[in-house]
């Protein structure tokens, strides 16, 4: 068995601690398995910072398909918790939170193959809804991002890309059961025809409930073993179709259409005990994305799509759920909330390379936001409608052979065009603008390293929720609360220093002006949210890879983060740990068997101004075996997740998982 160069993309070590990692099926960072995944992936859905001569990847982070095999990974949130600088947290609505260098999901926004796919009311996503099994990567821009992704990208953001078949045949099966009567099921099918191509995918999650650490103390709420209501069920089904007429030209439109159900577990404290469902979180989406060859030097990409979101949340009066609550004011007065939410736009990138060592690309972006909301006798208490445009300048210059510039800048446009809320006299508020700007210089000089510094201004306009909502009549509205404003900075280095040894290393800190906080007994003791924030972030991140022979492996990564609220020292900033730590190692004794060990770390977090949470730490175990025949290759791998059962929580009131086991199969030809 030959020795494999082994190039995990971002794990890193912390020296200070010794520490295992996850299992592995294969070794999914070997040089060949790097280059399949970046074939088998949506070349018009990836968004990256290029030039003539030179394509640095530092600064979108990427994780693939391999990988989230590799770890167990099924749905983005878990996934996107392998990278350094990111950070999970759960909320009161069951749904998981990440924080990419401190900034949330609103400030991050996600997007699939370059499209944006936030909820438009209020900017946020439940990543659990999102299952990985038809994708071939995540990036994540952190802090310097392509001006191509358009407004709203304060700290980064966030891109799931899809599959492209290469072949005229080829796919996979996957099946999985696990703890909690966890069953999920996913196949993908491809195929190249030269002029066009199919792809098509379907998944299936569901489990009954996760289980709570045997050292969970029962509570009011809350008697242990499988978490009350903390069922789940996900299934997503997808088809794209792509035209290519010649070698340069490409147009692909895809469907895709999400269905979800979940229960919300409650509190197990003794106040804000909610009894939530969720019938249905739905999600349905057509896409369409091209790139047209112009002339010699000029190229034209667009992107168009349609999304609509709808969800139903149900309170319940007791944890019989049976009867709907009846109090409280707006549609919550029925028992239920209904969604309707719709999002229109497109893009228009056009890229040339007509003047010497540029590659220039002007943008421009078009964006409708829809929110209508419902209550159970089908009465529509709410409907907000945004128009955001953006236009935006991204020049990339090859200075010198090794060296290249990068330049971006853009400016993004807010306007209200509908605002009705029964009860509620609003008036049309003014429209508002943003200016985006953006410098970074990278070198590629030395022998196997890389150096890059970025500097980017960024900004986020107001939600919908933000400037609108009441909150149960707990809020004040202000409509003419703008954007968000941060200053970005980044200086990073990755090498090979050997062939079997990987680094990477960042420095970078951000200064966030106008944050959007609420502000407590403005009139009375009614809160607003203001433009009143002003918060810094200083971190680092440090990734490490390491094979030297061929049956071991180990990588890692360690973030560190310091956030300062200087407009408020006794207002804590929530739900983010100060260190994080993943790592791993894999062994390899018998041939096509694996034995892999990981260990997470997370420091303190304070998830209310007077209450920090401990941090923990928990260790996973998994065997796999893998194999390659004329059929295709099969993979084999069973494990358990928290090994030591530790008791832990990401959010007052709400623990987490116990030990759960875990068993797949998959087939891939």
């Amino acid at each position: 068995m030959g020795k494999l160069v082994f190039r995990p993309h971002n794990l890193h070590g912390y020296a200070a601690i010794l520490c295992i990692g996850l299992i592995a099926p294969k070794w999914a960072f070997a040089a060949d398995v790097a280059l399949k995944s970046e074939q088998d992936a949506f070349q018009l859905g990836v968004i990256r910072i290029m030039a003539e001569q030179n394509q640095f990847d530092q600064v979108a982070s990427k994780i693939d398909d391999q990988k989230m095999q590799q770890f167990q990974r099924s749905n983005i949130g878990d996934a996107l918790n392998l990278l350094s600088g990111i950070t999970t947290s759960n909320n009161a609505r069951n749904e998981q939170m990440i924080y990419v260098r401190g900034f949330d999901a609103r400030q991050v926004p996600l997007f699939i193959d370059g499209i944006p796919v936030y909820v438009p009311y209020d900017g946020y996503v439940d990543f659990n809804r999102f299952t990985t099994a038809d994708l071939a990567e995540i990036q994540v821009a952190k802090g310097f991002s392509s001006i191509k992704y358009g407004a709203n990208t304060l700290g980064g953001a966030i891109n799931l890309v899809t599959r492209k078949p290469q072949r005229e045949l080829e796919g996979d099966v996957r099946l999985g059961f696990g703890e909690g009567q966890e069953r999920q099921a996913g196949i993908n099918l491809g195929t190249n025809q030269g002029v066009w191509y199919l792809q098509t995918a379907a998944s299936y999650l569901q489990r009954d409930g996760f289980k709570l650490s045997s050292d969970f103390q029962p509570t009011a709420t809350e008697d242990g073993g499988l978490r009350n209501n903390s069922q789940n069920k996900d299934t997503k089904y997808s088809i794209k179709l792509g035209i290519t007429p010649n070698t340069t030209d490409e147009y692909a439109f895809s469907y895709i259409k999400q269905e979800g159900e979940k229960g919300n577990p409650p509190t197990t404290g003794t106040t804000a005990i909610r009894y939530w469902k969720w019938p249905y979180w739905d999600k349905e989406s057509l896409y369409f994305n091209s790139s047209t060859t112009l002339t010699s030097h000029e190229s034209l990409k667009i992107r168009a799509y349609h999304d609509r979101y709808d969800n139903e949340l149900n309170s319940y009066s007791d944890d019989r759920y049976e009867q709907l609550k009846t109090s409280g004011q707006g549609s919550v007065s029925t028992g239920r909330s209904i969604y309707h939410d719709r999002v229109n736009g497109a893009s228009i990138v056009l890229e040339s390379d007509r003047l010497a060592g540029h590659q220039l690309s002007v943008i421009g972006h078009y964006k409708t936001d829809e929110h209508r909301e419902l209550d159970a006798t089908k009465i529509q208490n709410t409907h907000f409608e945004d128009k955001i445009w953006s236009l935006g300048l991204e020049d990339n210059i090859q200075l010198f052979a090794q060296t290249f510039l990068s330049l971006g800048v853009s400016q993004h446009r807010l306007e209200p065009k509908k605002v009705l809320s029964i009860g509620n006299p609003y008036s049309l508020p003014n429209q508002q603008s943003a200016t985006d700007a953006q410098m970074g210089v990278f070198y590629d000089g030395f022998a196997d390293a890389q150096l890059y510094a970025t500097i980017a201004r960024k900004t986020r306009l107001p939600s919908l929720k933000d400037r609108y909502s009441q909150r149960l009549g707990t809020f004040i509205e202000n409509p003419e609360l703008q954007a968000e404003k941060a200053m970005n900075y980044e200086v990073g280095y990755k090498a090979d220093l050997s062939h079997d040894l990987r680094v990477e290393a960042a420095l970078f800190y951000s200064d966030i002006k106008d944050k959007i906080q609420s502000v407590a007994n403005v009139d009375g003791n009614k809160s607003q949210m203001q433009n009143i924030g002003q918060v810094h972030i200083a971190g680092t991140e440090f990734d490490l890879q390491y094979q030297p022979t061929s049956w071991f492996a180990y990588g890692g990564n360690y973030t560190y983060l310091k956030l300062k609220n200087e407009t408020d020292a006794n207002a804590k900033i929530t739900d983010i740990p100060k260190h994080k730590l993943s790592s791993y190692v894999v062994l390899s004794p018998i041939e096509n068997v694996k034995l892999q060990a990981g260990l997470e770390q997370n420091s303190s977090r304070w998830v209310s101004n007077t209450l920090k949470l401990s941090g923990y730490q928990i260790a996973n175990l998994q065997l796999s075996y893998e194999q390659k025949n004329t059929t295709g290759q099969w993979r084999f791998a069973t494990g358990i997740n928290n090994l030591t059962d530790k008791n832990y929580a990401l959010a007052d009131g709400f623990p987490s998982a116990g030990r759960m086991w875990f068993a797949n199969t998959s087939w891939s030809f």
